[in-house]
């Protein structure tokens, strides 16, 4: 934790400008990707939108001085214009930053965070590592925003979308692990699969096989994957595993994310999800050596 924190220095040391990301994940030993992931994990928000908040919290208190104006402000926290500046102040605090300067102003206030390492894992975690080669999610898809907690609207409606036809179609299809249908995540974007950000979400399966006509595909290379296993209610139980491996088994093991789909199998033993069995399959590779 204290290589993380470090982290969270580097980002304060340069929220008057653009912060750079590739260094301060190198301060936490880390890869980019896995700083972006693994942080969305266990804030509950994107990196960027962390940085985001802190940058407007800390011109939030420059502004509310009132010794600089506010163009000088905005050029020394690397906006191109006061414009520019008042946009972003007002998407964060709600209100411009002229309006900041009256009396009774309401502002919100990012704190700055900081990650302590807790008596956690009293239980042992489950998993394996499993090598496969490529294969191709055969199913449907629908574009959503990631979230770590709650019930997903938009991957409910998609599985609620599904015919028998589908669901048939999906077990003859089912010819490798992870068996039977799963749910995937795509980061297409390349934004980490970070809480908040877009990705495209999948109901379908993993095969070998070619797709009928007018299903959705998605191509998975081959890699190691590190799947871990865990019983319990949705979605409760699958968002406690996130943060497990995010917050314990990652820094506790020689292994680091890689940018890949995540995939969840679920096995449910009632109609209203009180109790599931899941598996949640994330590509890795082994970490290097400092």
């Amino acid at each position: 934790m204290e290589l993380w924190n470090q982290a969270m220095d580097a980002i304060e040391e340069h929220l008057d400008h653009d912060v750079p990301i590739r260094d301060v994940a190198a301060v936490a030993l880390t890869s980019e990707y896995q700083l972006r992931r693994v942080f969305s994990m266990l804030a509950g928000m994107p990196l960027s939108e962390y940085v985001r908040r802190r940058r407007m919290t800390v011109a939030a208190s420059a502004v509310c001085e009132g010794n600089e104006a506010v163009q000088d402000i905005a050029v020394r926290f690397g906006y191109s214009s006061a414009d520019a500046f008042a946009r972003a102040f007002r998407n964060v605090h709600g209100i411009g930053p002229e309006q900041a300067r009256r009396p009774g102003a309401v502002l919100r206030s990012q704190p700055r965070l900081s990650f302590h390492l807790t008596v956690e894992g009293r239980t042992d975690m489950q998993y394996r590592i499993v090598e496969k080669p490529a294969f191709n999610v055969v199913g449907r898809k629908t574009r959503s925003t990631v979230a770590y907690e709650g019930v997903n609207p938009d991957a409910d409606r998609l599985v609620r979308s599904l015919s028998d036809a589908d669901w048939e179609l999906f077990e003859e299809l089912s010819d490798q692990e992870p068996r039977g249908d799963i749910s995937v995540w795509d980061d297409v974007d390349g934004a980490g699969g970070a809480e908040g950000t877009e990705a495209e979400y999948y109901i379908g399966v993993a095969t070998s096989r070619a797709a009928p006509s007018g299903f959705d595909v998605l191509d998975v290379p081959p890699h190691s994957w590190a799947v871990f296993a865990t019983s319990g209610a949705f979605p409760q139980a699958l968002h406690s595993l996130w943060r497990s491996v995010g917050g314990e088994w990652l820094p506790a093991n020689p292994y680091e994310l890689v940018p890949a789909p995540s995939l969840v199998r679920a096995t449910y033993h009632d109609e209203n999800g009180a109790h599931a069995d899941f598996e949640l399959w994330l590509a890795v590779r082994p970490r290097p050596a400092p």
